[in-house]
């Protein structure tokens, strides 16, 4: 039986959160930064360590708050800067359609760009609050994007680790999409994650399988 996975890419508009998907998907870079305004569904598969596995890969556009979650008093609009606000319109809302439901979540921010990260902290805590009580935690893995550009790092590498992954609790590596470095990496560690035992070996491998590959994108 092939396990399916499902895996919700979130950040703020502008950190290369689509370019990851497309690297790891194609191996395809542009360098011209087009939106993400719309939720965009893949359904690659993927082998692992000779297993099968198919994917969901939800990449959204930057969402005001993570849904379900409320705040008394606070309104839809976003406040200054990239920080989400709480409210129940997110339900409503068809971009965030089955982001509560994911197997896993990749929460993207640019290292050279600190409103970014406080996004992605934000929505980190959202997401541990609107967890339903009793039920399995669903791991999150903090990708620090634009490695290439670590002249222009606005909080030290190791200042972020040591946050994400001893007070978090949460998965920590940094990557490139403009050079396609540490990208398989990143989903090697998510499936990792999620708890598949035929994953957990020391040298993971990944690749496509040639026919089983479905370059299928849905957006919705």
């Amino acid at each position: 039986m092939v396990a399916t996975f499902k895996i919700a890419v979130l950040g703020a508009q502008g950190v290369g959160k689509s370019a990851i998907v497309r690297q790891f998907l194609y191996n395809e870079f542009s360098e011209v930064c087009v939106p993400t305004t719309a939720r965009r569904v893949y359904l690659p598969a993927v082998v692992m360590n000779g297993h099968v596995h198919d994917l969901q890969i939800m990449d959204f556009p930057p969402i005001t708050a993570f849904p379900g979650r409320a705040c008394p008093g606070h309104s839809s609009r976003a406040g200054p800067g990239l920080i989400p606000l709480c409210t129940w319109q997110e339900w409503a809302d068809v971009c965030c359609r089955g982001l509560r439901s994911v197997h896993a979540y990749i929460l993207v921010y640019d290292i050279c760009c600190f409103d970014s990260f406080e996004y992605i902290k934000t929505i980190r805590q959202q997401i541990l609050e609107t967890r339903v009580i009793g039920t399995s935690e669903t791991p999150i893995i903090i990708v620090g994007n634009k490695r290439d550009l670590q002249r222009g790092r606005v909080i030290p590498r190791w200042n972020v680790s040591n946050l994400v992954k001893k007070t978090w609790k949460c998965g920590y590596i940094e990557c490139s999409a403009k050079y396609n470095w540490h990208i398989l990496l990143l989903f090697s560690e998510l499936l990792k994650s999620v708890g598949c035992a035929r994953c957990k070996h020391v040298h993971t491998t990944i690749r496509f399988q040639g026919a089983l590959r479905r370059n299928r994108c849905t957006i919705m």
